[in-house]
């Protein structure tokens, strides 16, 4: 598991998960979106295209960060998911709370 972070050339900032999202690794994505956020980013995507797993501690790092990002006047938008990923915020109404591009692209594209 890991979590890489790159601006893009318009400042964004792409985290990468590899592997999965869970109890044991989300303080770890928490802390570098908040490190980045108190750095001066306030454009996040987090691209899920390496992974194949998140659990409800995941999905609750995810939004606690979304609002944090918020009410700092940011925005940050999920890429990459699988079709069971896709399933998972669905099913979870968290859909509706995030917005979610098929690709790392799509999603920049959407700034």
């Amino acid at each position: 598991m890991s979590f890489s972070l790159q601006k893009d050339k318009r400042g964004v900032m792409v985290v990468g998960v590899d592997g999965q999202l869970i109890v044991g690794n989300r303080q770890e994505l928490k802390q570098k979106v908040l490190d980045s956020l108190d750095s001066g980013a306030r454009k996040f995507v987090i691209d899920f295209t390496k992974t194949g797993y998140i659990d409800s501690s995941g999905l609750g790092v995810l939004v606690s960060l979304s609002k944090k990002i918020r009410e700092q006047g940011g925005d940050l938008r999920l890429a990459g998911l699988n079709e069971d990923l896709q399933t998972l915020f669905e099913l979870t109404k968290l859909d509706t709370l995030f917005a979610i591009a098929k690709t790392p692209e799509e999603a920049l594209g959407a700034f």
